[in-house]
């Protein structure tokens, strides 16, 4: 499945769903939402949402909220996520998200009561695709998204933590492609993985399914920052409350642009980006921001 490429590829994969109103500072958003699979896969999902959501000053919060299942990605999960952070995704309002989870573990990866075979390989294909695309629509969101990890993330939950644009830890947290020790090795995981982590790195953790430790994450470049447990929460507002603070459209721009290059040549590299500063020149956030710096002043940013 190809990446999806800015707004453009977000409107495809945009669920226009009933219940999302304007709320306050802070407000949950309201429950019963959930995007559903293709025609003729649809099925009830009773009970509480997986996620709940929050939003202020720019920031969304979304939070896996099933600890019980320790917060595994089942499908119910994954489009819970999928509709959390595809809401709104375009809005002047929404500068960053952090996903986060409830409890020891940050997500165990796919429900493997799902994976028997009494569901079918149909069924099977919709977990894998909807797990693909949040992880792709990650990368394509126009706004930074931040993983804040605090406890165990393994297979899918490593691949999440790993599609993340930033990651922040806290010093006991912990990550694993563990699937192979049961059987199941950790394919898609390893898209994420391999593109977060030196090949070597990744390769071992999926030949072994041995974790690493949240420093040896960081060394490896998994993660972006770890700090002691008390301090996650704080260390990773004080990052997304400086990615709020600053211009939409060109955070927007430059996210876009950074994973276009990343796969060219070094000189198709250089002339997409070179293009990209000419676009962003011409941003109006582009010409307020020299205009500041030359006049020695903060920018007022459009949004």
């Amino acid at each position: 499945m190809a990446a999806l490429a800015g707004p453009a590829g977000l409107r495809a994969f945009r669920t226009k769903v009933p219940g999302w109103l304007p709320r306050g500072p802070w407000a949950p958003l309201a429950a019963g939402f959930c995007s559903r699979g293709p025609a003729g896969a649809e099925r009830p999902e009773p009970g509480p949402r997986p996620t709940s959501v929050r939003q202020r000053d720019g920031i969304r919060s979304i939070v896996l909220s099933h600890p019980k299942r320790r917060n595994a990605l089942s499908l119910a999960m994954l489009k819970s996520l999928q509709s959390d952070i595809l809401h709104e995704a375009e809005s002047k309002d929404l500068k960053v998200i952090i996903i986060s989870a409830e409890g020891p573990v940050f997500s165990s990866g796919h429900d493997l009561k799902e994976l028997t075979d009494e569901q079918g390989p149909a069924y099977h294909a919709e977990v894998f695709q909807t797990c693909s695309e949040v992880m792709m629509q990650i990368q394509s969101h126009p706004v930074p998204v931040i993983a804040m990890v605090n406890g165990l993330a393994t297979a899918a939950g490593c691949q999440l933590v790993a599609s993340c644009d930033i990651a922040v830890a806290s010093d006991k947290s912990s990550f694993a492609t563990p699937g192979v020790n049961i059987g199941l090795f950790c394919s898609t995981p390893g898209v994420a993985l391999g593109r977060a982590v030196p090949r070597k790195v990744a390769l071992e953790m999926l030949f072994t399914g041995e974790p690493i430790t949240a420093q040896e994450a960081l060394l490896h470049g998994l993660l972006s920052r770890v700090v002691p447990e008390e301090q996650l929460e704080e260390e990773t507002m004080r990052i997304a409350t400086k990615i709020a603070s600053l211009s939409r459209p060109v955070v927007s721009l430059g996210k876009a642009a950074f994973y276009k290059q990343l796969p060219q040549d070094l000189r198709t590299a250089y002339y997409l980006t070179c293009q990209t500063m000419v676009d962003n020149v011409a941003l109006r956030d582009g010409q307020e921001g020299i205009k500041a710096f030359i006049q020695k002043r903060k920018p007022m940013w459009s949004h």
